[in-house]
């Protein structure tokens, strides 16, 4: 609530002498300078301000606190605004546009992630990553600073240190930055504070790194090797968690699902009676029900009996699930000698079912691909009883390696 005073001559040992409202503000008036005034606040603070009609409306721009500014500076500062609104100017829009000229990296990406509220919990991670790793000396950095050659030198660098894909994948990410803050910041007149995005000079320039599709699975002869060194998880006594990734890259092959898919399941979406398990948070977002092999519910069943987490594949951080197994994931490689991502799991999985002759149909149910282009497809509907012979089929097939290998090792 604002009191309203008699306007009076605004100097020095008024302002001191102002008595402070006993709540909300007060606004003493100039009788000699149209539109200058001093507000005090309840809490005691005296601050100069300027109320001029801008555009048709009446604005109120913030001159300064006092003391910080006397007395002679605010009348000086309010005459100078007063000439460039008399020329036409807008004090307000110029200083919204300044502000937002100074727009950081940083200040970007978090109203990116404000607007952006629907991001799956892996593609926020991922991007947070970025930040810290390909951008980090970059963050507080104002946007219209990141020239076309920065950004040509970081790319080559990232690519020397990280990797050509990890290059790629840092630039689309600052590519949508730039975008979002193309759009998201204008000045008074609607226009962009950014005139351009200065990624584009590595598409006008034809400097992406040329990447090939990864192809990598795990060979069969390589399952056996692969099975031994996870089983070998389990038998940590010292982490807890290395049981649970165990269990959780034993899932990963059984079923062909992507990473996020298998980390954030819940127990509610199991249902061992039915035998089987629905996916929600789907990369097309479109929920599928699978279903449970004997393998892989004798795996829940006894993952159940391990945890009171509300997810199956429970983390110790702030999300509640298993994010990222990076250190369990290099102890199977390092005794196993078999390579490997999380992602080859899932070719690994499609690899066996193409190798025993799943149908097509099925296959892609299974992994939950679009097929809105094949018009056959629309006529078929694959249930959890018709994938669940698939299922079974594939399951046998990767035990049978898992078996057989073992055997021609001790051999």
């Amino acid at each position: 609530m604002a009191t309203q005073t008699l306007p009076h001559k605004i100097t020095k040992s008024y302002v001191d002498k102002l008595n402070v409202p006993a709540a909300g503000q007060a606004f003493i008036r100039d009788v000699a300078l149209k539109g200058f005034a001093v507000r005090v606040t309840a809490s005691g603070a005296k601050s100069f301000i300027l109320e001029k009609r801008i555009d048709g409306k009446v604005k109120r721009v913030t001159l300064g606190r006092y003391p910080e500014l006397t007395v002679e500076q605010a009348r000086k500062e309010a005459h100078k605004l007063l000439g460039h609104i008399a020329t036409g100017r807008n004090p307000l829009a110029e200083k919204k546009q300044e502000i937002l000229q100074g727009t950081t990296l940083k200040q970007a990406f978090d109203d990116f992630l404000s607007v952006r509220k629907n991001l799956k919990d892996r593609t926020l991670y991922d991007y947070r990553r970025l930040m810290k790793v390909a951008f980090v000396d970059w963050q507080d950095k104002a946007m219209n600073k990141i020239s076309k050659d920065m950004v040509t030198k970081r790319h080559s660098q990232i690519g020397v240190e990280r990797g050509k894909a990890y290059a790629n994948l840092s630039m689309r990410f600052l590519r949508a930055l730039f975008n979002f803050a193309i759009a998201q910041y204008e000045d008074g007149g609607g226009n962009s504070i950014l005139r351009e995005n200065p990624v584009m000079r590595l598409t006008q320039t034809r400097a992406w790194y040329r990447v090939d599709r990864r192809q990598t699975v795990i060979k069969p002869h390589q399952l056996a090797p692969w099975h031994q060194a996870v089983i070998s998880l389990k038998q940590d006594v010292i982490s807890k968690q290395s049981a649970l990734v165990a269990d959780y890259l034993l899932f990963l092959l059984f079923t062909g699902l992507r990473r996020q898919e298998a980390a954030t399941l819940k127990w509610s979406d199991i249902d061992l009676n039915d035998r089987s398990f629905t996916l929600t948070n789907t990369k097309n977002r479109e929920p599928l029900t699978l279903p449970l092999t004997d393998f892989l519910k004798g795996l829940l069943e006894t993952r159940k009996a391990a945890t009171n987490s509300q997810y199956v594949f429970a983390g110790d951080g702030k999300a509640g699930y298993l994010i990222e197994p990076r250190c369990q994931v290099q102890k199977v490689i390092k005794m196993s000698g078999v390579p490997f991502t999380l992602h080859d799991l899932r070719r690994t999985f499609l690899t066996i079912a193409e190798s025993i002759d799943i149908s097509a149909y099925a296959l892609k149910r299974l992994v939950n691909h679009k097929m809105s282009n094949d018009v056959t497809a629309g006529y078929i509907v694959s249930d959890v009883e018709r994938l669940r012979k698939p299922m079974e089929l594939i399951s046998a097939r990767l035990q049978h390696y898992f078996v057989i290998n073992e055997a021609e090792n001790k051999q």
